[in-house]
């Protein structure tokens, strides 16, 4: 198995790209190190790319492996044949591998191994070939025990007491063959693929639950879309459901007849009804478990991905910068929390206010807040989505017009996911960052720091805690994590990181830096004061040469010796750096004056790449990356990204109307559609078919978490508070 061939033609890339991504990845090099610096090696693959080529590879590797344990296995069994030789090198899956090693695996006790110890073998052979002409009675007479000649001592379960046991054991040792048999098995399985159909059945049906549409179910497998099989899933395990799988039997019943029973002979019946017995007993359930399993494997792959980008998104969402902010966790009996941040992060204020039931003070709350607003210049209010989220926005408007009326002061407020802000608040890092400041108020300080900065905040938080994807409880939690970890590291060095004012906690996601070398730089930094250039992270503990080239360009040092570490331009390309800026009049330390950065973006921008990598003797890509660097030196990607809708007055669901054309934040996407924030309650549906005037096959592809989007109401519910959305306008 050519496993290079195989990625190159799975992720329609070169060969020879694959080649140059395994080698790297061999070497030690990580994702983000690669995408970004090795881009004339790979020929400018992405993270994404990389990390999808890095598990096949870990898959087909493992396949490897497998194959090689199975031909060892079958052959020290004197088993092996060129014919299963060839099936395994032609394996794709795990599931193929395990298939053709079915008949060959160490049994556990079964009606097959116990007719196989009674001698029942041959007897299963003849009636196999179907050849003997001699009436089956008359040969099964054959492997009677006779117990009268032998010895008492001989075991009750190696006795054959008489035909009908003969015939009945060697029947059962057929229907193994059969159902161990690996052509069956493929050719059953992809019937079943192309038209088996899941049938669903409620368990409960005079009960309600979330799973209603699913009471009276019924879909093609290959058109099952992965939430409908998570929420199957999910529903049967609640026992809400009941699932079957039909599959076409008589086509499969007829597929094994055709191919074992020659002509009409003695054994034609008895060979009908063990085809009958093997797919009953043995191949079925076995197959519908495979089925069941490998739609799950896929449904939570796509749900994995799901997941992963919608994260990516909401952290690499755009900072809030230079603005004091008053974060606003909601709650009804204990209290609403408030933190006042400044615009470095800082707490300088903490209180609680119970503007919600049942204390319902409001006006002594908002007396509080007003205060709070005056003496920090309070410029934002981010409120939590939470409990009483709905509450506490109506407040805070009404906050917010006496701000502008009494104090003539312009305040906005946002919403703010605060998906595994409690988990945060009691979690050890929280403890060491604020140990004075109660946990129930550390919450609040999240919210604030979250509009401030996403990415800052939420790499504090268990990634599956961010809360955007579908079904992220389901899956498989290892496989999770893993996604998830792999795109808070493609976040965190996409945007690189502050080496002076980075936690450990942002830190540890950068490129060739663990959880320990985190800690000792922020403890160098402590000792020592502020890191002044790159170079210098060599002398902190366990930090040495391999992890500094992983780590070097993704760290930033600001007001430093050296003006290129506010960018991304990688120590080993330092020299080309100075020299392309020699070319065009300019030296390094003119990258922090302003106005002479005018001058050198336009000269920057009249580079001739070909001509010039050849003359700087570096690759094209590496040269553009180190122009786009050069020209913005210091700039954070995110502020490309969409900002946050910043709201005044609330909307209250009672003032929508259908047809009304609303902005709103996209907070989740799906398979079946996106979730966008519209400044009511709960956020309302976008569904796949209403995404755009054109077929949409992901919805993905259309939009992303943190994206502004124009939407029209096209549905209004009352009575459960739902509102269906357009973005076909």
């Amino acid at each position: 198995m050519n496993i290079k061939n195989i990625i190159a033609q799975e992720l329609s890339i070169r060969e020879s790209q694959v080649e140059a991504a395994v080698k790297l990845i061999d070497e030690g090099n990580t994702i983000p190190f690669i995408a970004r610096y090795r881009k004339e090696v790979t020929g400018g693959l992405s993270d994404e790319v990389l990390r999808d080529l890095g598990e096949r590879l870990t898959y087909l590797r493992n396949l490897e492996k497998r194959k090689e344990e199975v031909t060892k296995s079958i052959e020290e069994q004197g088993k092996l044949t060129e014919e299963i030789k060839t099936s395994l090198e032609n394996a794709h899956t795990l599931a193929e591998v395990e298939d053709i090693y079915r008949p060959y695996k160490p049994k556990k006790k079964t009606r097959a191994t116990v007719a196989k110890a009674k001698g029942l073998e041959p007897l299963a052979d003849i009636i196999w070939e179907q050849k003997e002409t001699r009436p089956i009675e008359e040969i099964a007479k054959e492997f009677v025990t006779n117990v009268e000649s032998v010895d008492n001592s001989i075991p009750k379960d190696k006795i054959v007491a008489n035909t009908d046991d003969a015939i009945s054991g060697a029947l059962d040792i057929i229907a193994e063959n059969i159902s161990d048999n690996p052509t069956y098995r493929k050719k059953i399985k992809g019937i079943c693929y192309r038209e088996a159909v899941i049938n669903v059945k409620s368990s409960k049906p005079e009960e309600k639950s979330s799973y209603n549409m699913y009471y009276d179910f019924n879909e093609s497998i290959k058109r099952l879309p992965s939430h409908r099989i998570l929420a199957i899933n999910r529903g049967e395990k609640e026992e809400f459901l009941k699932v079957k799988i039909d599959k076409p039997e008589d086509k499969i019943i007829n597929l094994m007849e055709r191919d074992i029973i020659k002509g009409h002979t003695q054994f034609e019946e008895y060979l009908q009804n063990t085809i009958q017995d093997s797919w009953k007993r043995l191949i079925e359930p076995s197959i519908d478990r495979e089925i069941r399993s490998d739609l799950t494997e896929k449904a939570e792959e796509k749900a994995i991905k799901v997941f992963g980008k919608n994260a990516k998104q909401l952290l690499l969402g755009a900072p809030i910068k230079n603005l004091t902010v008053i974060g606003f966790d909601p709650a009804y009996r204990t209290g609403c929390k408030i933190a006042v941040i400044d615009e470095t992060g800082k707490v300088l204020d903490t209180t609680t206010i119970y503007p919600t039931e049942p204390q319902n003070d409001v006006e002594n709350s908002a007396k509080i807040l007003l205060n709070l607003i005056d003496k920090y210049d309070v410029n934002m209010f981010a409120i939590g989505n939470g409990t009483a989220s709905r509450e506490s926005e109506i407040f805070v408007a009404d906050v917010i017009k006496r701000a502008k009326q009494e104090l003539n002061k312009d305040v906005h407020y946002a919403i703010v996911s605060e998906a595994g802000a409690s988990v945060y608040s009691a979690s050890k890092l929280a403890t060491e960052e604020y140990p004075d400041i109660n946990v129930s108020l550390r919450g609040a300080i999240s919210i604030a720091r979250r509009l401030q900065d996403p990415l800052a905040e939420l790499v504090k938080i268990d990634p599956k805690s961010i809360g955007v994807g579908q079904y992220q409880h389901d899956v498989d939690q290892k496989k999770l994590s893993e996604s998830l970890t792999g795109v808070v590291e493609d976040a965190v060095n996409k945007v690189g990181v502050d080496v002076n004012t980075a936690t450990p906690s942002l830190l540890q996601y950068i490129s060739g830096i663990n959880k320990t070398i985190a800690n000792n730089i922020v403890k160098y930094r402590d000792e020592n004061g502020k890191i002044k250039e790159r170079k210098e992270l060599l002398k902190v503990p366990k930090l040495g040469k391999s992890a500094f080239e992983q780590c070097a360009g993704f760290i930033r040092v600001f007001d430093g010796k050296n003006p290129l570490e506010i960018t991304a331009v990688h120590p080993e390309s330092y020299e080309i750096a100075e020299k392309l800026l020699n070319k065009i009049g300019y030296s390094r330390e003119e990258l922090t004056n302003k106005e002479k950065l005018k001058e050198m973006r336009t000269k920057l921008s009249e580079i001739k790449l070909q001509e010039t990598s050849k003359e700087l003797e570096v690759g094209e890509m590496t040269l553009k990356d180190i122009i786009d660097e050069l020209s913005k030196p210091g700039r954070d990607p995110r502020e490309e990204m969409p900002k946050p809708v910043l709201r005044e007055d609330v909307l209250k669901f009672e003032d929508l109307r259908e047809g009304q054309i609303l902005t709103g934040t996209v907070r989740n996407v799906t398979d079946f559609g996106a979730f966008v924030d519209v400044g009511v309650k709960h956020d309302g549906l976008v569904h796949i078919s209403e995404l755009s005037n054109s077929f949409v096959k992901n919805p993905s592809d259309v939009v992303s978490v943190g994206d502004i989007v124009k939407v029209k109401v096209i549905g209004i519910d009352l009575e459960r508070q739902k509102v269906k959305l357009s973005m076909k306008i």
